[in-house]
């Protein structure tokens, strides 16, 4: 839980926070209406990293003012070479800071310092290279050709314009990547954005505003970057008129209500969502290969990823061997300090997560699942939760079905190619997948999993260029790639009388 500078000063005040946020609002570093902030902490130690505004439904409400003055007033939705200039200086500010963003990442998100290397940090950094050259090649414009209608010749064709102001709300996790995929298509396709950071996090997103603020021309007011604790400055975002479109990260629960607050509006939303994502270990694949693989995915970011593989299903006369191999290579996962370089696996985000997770694994060895090891937190400072293994789990039961977030990794045993598709789809979600095997078998079992991404023997599918969202209840829309560009686009079809 978020602790306020009011709750600080209750119990008799801590040490002043090394950094100070400032959010951007119109143009300008702000801090919020009343001057309120609450202390971002590190979740290796506990110890403060600093401190961030405390924004309210009144830094929210001139948020949004401010980006639909900036739409409506600017030439930002139509300006194209603005844009990538724009983007190219964005690019270039992100790449210079990157050392500072770097400790800060690992200080504040627990990442380690080789996860900042991929995918919470240099990798996003490129998501606003790959729209500033995408913008140069895509065409805004579509010619239908002529008919003749009612004796008269009707030249068509569609353009594709900005949808509008953007509301982004981003979870903690992996904040600059989940920040940069919906800021950066969303500033290519010419919309504005307020763009709220997570109470957990905050600290990192308001410096990507930062940037913006100091390093690019983008306009006054096509960004804002807020931070709170308050759900009700989220709320003004899904329910206020003057926001188009809502673009949202996080559980589907949450979701739920997004998309239910939004429909008054009858907003356009797009929703990235929660997962349960199944490694179907097929009985032909290299089963050393496939054990380290899900060992360590599920203990990358100590398992706080909607997309990693948290269920592994493997043929159930070689289950024994393979849970042999798991527990052999979860055994070897080191955890700790995430600056280390030899750290493999930080902390959880907070102790509430880690309650969360060791009260799911409690409850699974009450419902008849058995742990082969793991399943402790660990003590000392800092959130950390040992690697766990779970076996004999139901396929109904709650660790196989709901999201986790953690280093928890659930053996699912099947009896043939039909049983292992069957079980991958009993969820309520259907965000990603992995399978491992033969080439063809491996295809095949991937084409018949509803998920909206897969890994075909540990095929990588993230990048700039590459699609990502889910089936079901894991979301509605793409991010990323061309489809993530016209999440923020509408299209206007034209028909003018011609000779």
């Amino acid at each position: 839980m978020a602790t306020t500078s009011a709750d600080m000063e209750r119990h008799g005040a801590a040490p002043l926070p090394r950094r100070r946020g400032a959010m951007l609002i119109g143009g300008s570093l702000v801090g919020a209406v009343g001057g309120d902030t609450f202390v971002s902490r590190n979740p290796a130690t506990g110890e403060a990293v600093g401190e961030a505004p405390n924004g309210t439904v009144a830094d929210a409400e001139q948020a949004i003012a401010s980006a639909r003055r900036a739409f409506d007033n600017t030439a930002w939705s139509t300006d194209v070479e603005l844009r990538i200039r724009c983007l190219d200086q964005l690019h270039a500010a992100l790449v210079a800071r990157s050392d500072d963003l770097r400790e800060l990442t690992i200080a504040e998100v627990g990442a380690t310092r080789a996860s900042t290397e991929g995918p919470h940090l240099d990798g996003p950094i490129g998501i606003a290279r790959y729209y500033a050259d995408l913008l140069q090649t895509y065409s805004l414009t579509e010619d239908l050709g002529e008919i003749e209608y009612m004796g008269m010749r009707n030249q068509r064709w569609v353009e594709r314009e900005a949808a509008g102001v953007v509301g982004a709300i981003i979870a903690y996790n992996y904040p600059t990547q989940l920040a940069l995929a919906k800021l950066i298509p969303a500033l290519a396709a010419g919309c504005t954005v307020i763009l709220k950071a997570a109470p957990d996090t905050p600290l990192i997103t308001l410096a990507l505003g930062q940037a913006i603020a100091e390093c690019t021309d983008i306009p006054a007011g096509v960004v804002n970057v807020i931070s709170s604790t308050d759900p009700e400055v989220g709320a003004v975002l899904t329910t206020s008129p003057d926001v188009d479109v809502v673009t949202f990260t996080g559980s589907t629960a949450t979701g739920r209500k997004i998309m239910a607050a939004a429909s008054s509006t009858i907003k356009k939303v797009f929703l990235e969502l929660g997962g349960k994502s199944a490694m179907i270990v097929l009985d032909d694949a290299d089963f050393p290969t496939a054990a380290m693989m899900a060992a360590f995915m599920i203990t990358s970011h100590a398992g706080q990823g909607c997309a990693l593989t948290s269920r592994i299903l493997v043929p159930r006369r070689r289950r024994d061997e393979i849970v042999d191999l798991l527990k052999q290579n979860l055994d070897m996962v080191t955890y700790g300090d995430p600056a280390d370089p030899g750290t493999y696996m930080g902390p959880l985000i907070s102790e509430r997560q880690r309650a969360k997770v060791h009260g799911m694994v409690e409850r699974a060895i009450q419902d008849g699942a058995t742990l082969v090891t793991g399943g402790k937190t660990i003590e000392g400072q800092g959130y950390f939760y040992e690697p766990t293994l779970l076996i004999d789990v139901d396929p109904d039961s709650e660790i196989a079905q709901e999201e986790i977030f953690g280093p928890v990794l659930a053996v699912l045993a099947y009896d043939d190619e039909d049983d292992a598709v069957a079980i991958a789809n009993n969820s309520i979600y259907g965000l990603s997948g992995a399978v491992l095997g033969s080439h063809d078998r491996a295809v095949a079992v991937a084409r018949r999993v509803r998920t909206g991404t897969f890994s075909i023997n540990g095929g990588n599918y993230a990048g700039p260029d590459s699609p990502f969202g889910g089936y079901k209840q894991s979301g509605v829309g793409r991010e990323m790639g061309v489809a993530g560009l016209e999440e923020f686009l509408e299209r206007k079809t034209f028909a003018a009388v011609i000779g």
